[in-house]
């Protein structure tokens, strides 16, 4: 089969397994972005909770239905699933009726009331993913839109891994390798739950081709999707904008320091990333300051007080830096236990380590992860979803690492010539 015909395959099987769970992925954060782009449908808010809400609580029966049939003790028991639904229905409406007939800054905005107006104001400023989603919520409905957009944002991502690695010329079975890979490790999973992650994935992605497109010689095609997902990213996740935008600056100028410090020219693509870097740093900082978004330290008062449930704190700095040196000790310390993932990054360098120039723009792009878990250092975020855009190093790495051995295999061992024998008449 042609390579296109297997990068479908592989999307048609991945997105045939995601029918294992329709509902249920959702977390405390998806309500907001659901209810937001059921408003911005034209849904009023009271009509968009009870449809936010049903999604909801029909997960959260499904889960409890599913626990029910492998319970030792329960498994025999009548199902959970209806107490399980018209409990959940009751409390998140009961909440919700109680702030919207509060009036005032509790009805602001386009978010649902889900939580109070200080959390609200930072999910309000998020568009880019509940524009995503309203198309389809539109047309299929909450359950089956929200399903479907997230199983195609994470098609697109894995697609996206097989065109930066064509790209760089890696051969097709290792390219389809690693948009397996995209699908089968953590990123995959994170990226079908009914967050900005899937998104911040596919974006990050679009500008990782982008720069592999300018070092092979179409700086002009590579500046443009790099530039696209940088502006793109500010709708979806600012703090994403301004790390990457971070990131390729400083990749930019270390790979055009290292050139010149070997004799040659920097590059049209080399520089063209390191400006669109340079670009998306003051711009997002501009914006984010003219359109009066929370500043970052309203997003470590939220941090530190566990979503505004507590006080203020008076020195929220010198916490923090407490707080962020007794997570990574702790980080480290689990990671020692379950080495996995600092294996698979191990090995994604090795391999981004094997092509130079594009590998110190691979390891900015995945360093943002990095820093978006150090900007947010909870240990008790579950499934590490802050620290996902770290899992593109093994993604694109592992299989810049096998190419070696793959050309190796591909090789076709010399044929000896035979010798022609004469014949004596």
């Amino acid at each position: 089969m042609r390579p296109r015909t297997w990068v479908l395959v592989l999307a048609v099987v991945f997105a045939v397994l995601q029918l294992a769970d329709v509902t249920g992925r959702d977390t405390p954060d998806s309500k907001n972005y659901v209810s937001y782009a059921l408003t911005l449908g034209g849904a009023g808010r009271r009509e968009a909770a009870a449809e936010t809400v049903d999604w909801v609580c029909a997960g959260r029966a499904s889960g409890a239905e599913r626990a029910r049939r492998v319970d030792v003790l329960r498994f025999h028991a009548p199902s959970p699933a209806g107490k399980v639904y018209a409990a959940c229905r009751s409390d998140e409406l009961t909440r919700v009726e109680r702030r919207l007939r509060a009036g005032g800054d509790q009805t602001d905005g386009h978010v649902v009331p889900f939580v109070g107006p200080r959390l609200r104001a930072i999910f309000e400023v998020r568009p880019g993913y509940p524009v995503f989603l309203l198309p389809f919520v539109t047309v299929f409905g909450v359950t089956w839109g929200v399903w479907l957009a997230s199983v195609l944002v994470t098609v697109a991502g894995g697609v996206l891994v097989f065109l930066v690695l064509r790209t760089l010329s890696v051969p097709v079975p290792l390219a389809l390798t690693g948009q397996a890979l995209y699908y089968v490790l953590p990123v995959g999973t994170t990226a079908m739950r009914p967050m900005t992650e899937g998104l911040m994935l596919a974006l990050t992605l679009t500008a990782v081709w982008g720069c592999a497109l300018a070092l092979t010689g179409r700086a002009r095609v590579g500046t443009a999707l790099v530039a696209g997902p940088l502006l793109a990213l500010f709708a979806v996740k600012h703090s994403q904008a301004l790390f990457l935008g971070v990131c390729l600056a400083g990749a930019g100028a270390a790979v055009a320091l290292r050139r010149r410090r070997r004799g040659r020219a920097p590059g049209r693509g080399v520089v063209a990333i390191a400006a669109a870097g340079c670009l998306a740093v003051t711009g997002t900082l501009l914006l984010a300051r003219l359109l009066h978004y929370p500043s970052e330290a309203e997003s470590m008062q939220d941090l530190l007080t566990n979503h505004y449930a507590h006080p203020d704190r008076v020195h929220p700095w010198g916490e923090f830096l407490h707080l962020e040196g007794n997570f990574w000790v702790e980080w480290l310390r689990r990671q020692a236990m379950a080495p996995l993932f600092a294996a698979a990054l191990a090995a994604g360098a090795w391999g981004a380590w094997r092509r130079p120039a594009f590998g110190v723009f691979l390891l900015a792009a995945a360093g943002t992860g990095i820093l978006t878990q150090a900007a947010h250092p909870d240990i008790n975020v579950w499934g590490d979803r802050l620290i996902v855009l770290a899992w593109l190093l093994p993604v694109v790495g592992v299989p810049l690492l096998l190419e070696p051995l793959a050309h190796r295999m591909a090789a076709v061992p010399a044929q000896e010539v035979p010798r022609t024998v004469g014949v004596t008449r």
